[in-house]
């Protein structure tokens, strides 16, 4: 019987300092966050100056294929066209 009664001494001890260990990192994580803060919130204009700069980008070169695709396909309804009308003013007069 006193054996069961040191090992829940033992389990009870040890519990103690498992919680005593998760408080502890507890505090030193909120102790680093509290630290590195103020890096943080100096990091965020550039963060948002990043994000503001590669949007331009994306929207750039967006409108750049966009420009492209319609230069291509007015270039194709042209030659269509120009193909395509002797064949219909044929087809008017027939």
């Amino acid at each position: 019987m006193f054996e069961l009664l040191v090992l829940l001494a033992v389990l009870a001890v040890g519990g103690l300092v498992v919680g005593v260990f998760v408080t502890a990192f507890a505090m030193v994580k909120f102790t680093l966050k509290l630290v590195l803060l103020p890096v943080k919130l100096l990091l965020l204009p550039l963060l948002a100056i990043f994000v503001v700069v590669k949007l331009g980008v994306l929207l750039a070169v967006g409108f750049a294929l966009v420009a492209a695709f319609a230069a291509v396909v007015i270039a194709i309804a042209v030659v269509v066209g120009l193909i395509a009308a002797p064949f219909a003013l044929f087809a008017a007069l027939t």
